[in-house]
């Protein structure tokens, strides 16, 4: 319910400013979506480059990605600035199939972060993975 009450607050207000800011059919044409191999490239190619897991802390505990860190989307609006601090870095987002983290690249375009790529689901990823 909280997610669907931030959804439609964010169509409100974009369409409601449609001249001072950036429509949110636009901000969903700027998510760049990665496979997994050109994920991981780009993570072996840069350590500057953060890694964010979007499911549930319980989820994340279970198996991710190493070096991720672990960002709820249904807390990503909130939280975004004090656990991800710096827009001028470069955000690859995973989750568990992809919903969650093209959710989650949309609040983060909208948010000011301009280096934001959805990697999609974990299921996708061939490489290694850890726990806890």
């Amino acid at each position: 319910m909280k997610k669907l009450i931030m959804i439609a607050f964010l169509t409100l207000f974009l369409v409601g400013c449609q001249e001072a800011t950036t429509s949110t059919e636009d901000l969903y044409n700027q998510i760049i979506t990665i496979t997994a191999e050109q994920g991981k490239s780009m993570i072996d190619g840069n350590p500057d480059i953060i890694l964010v897991d979007v499911r549930t802390t319980e989820e994340y505990a279970l198996e991710h990605i190493p070096g991720a860190i672990n960002l709820d989307v249904d807390v990503l609006l909130e939280q975004a600035s004090t656990v991800l601090p710096d827009q001028s870095k470069i955000y690859i987002l995973y989750c568990r199939s992809g919903n969650r983290s093209h959710e989650a690249a949309f609040y983060m375009l909208y948010l000011g972060y301009p280096f934001v790529y959805d990697m999609g689901g974990i299921i996708d990823w061939p490489y290694e993975t850890v726990q806890g």
